[in-house]
């Protein structure tokens, strides 16, 4: 069953965007870019060295560099957990 993203977010996971840049098959001097998102647990990401090694294996394009960034979207002193709630009027 697949998670919801605010499963994975309380878990530690968080926003990981990739920006590979590769070479075209046909033009080897031509780069191109590619933008890959998705929810990942840092410092090992393996879903992007799995996105990359699948990159590696069935895509033909080969890869010249790769530049990442990680944000943690909800952190331990960002939510909290209510056990009560009153009103007023």
């Amino acid at each position: 069953m697949e998670r919801t993203e605010t499963e994975l977010m309380l878990k530690g996971y968080g926003l990981t965007t990739a920006e590979m840049f590769y070479r075209l098959p046909d033009y080897r001097n031509v780069l191109n870019t590619f933008i890959w998102q998705d929810y990942d647990l840092a410092p090992d990401y393996p879903r992007l060295f799995k996105f990359i090694e699948y990159w590696q294996d069935k895509i033909e394009g080969p890869l010249h560099s790769v530049r990442f960034s990680h944000k943690r979207l909800i952190g331990p002193n960002e939510w909290r957990n209510v056990v009560g709630e009153f009103r007023l009027h």
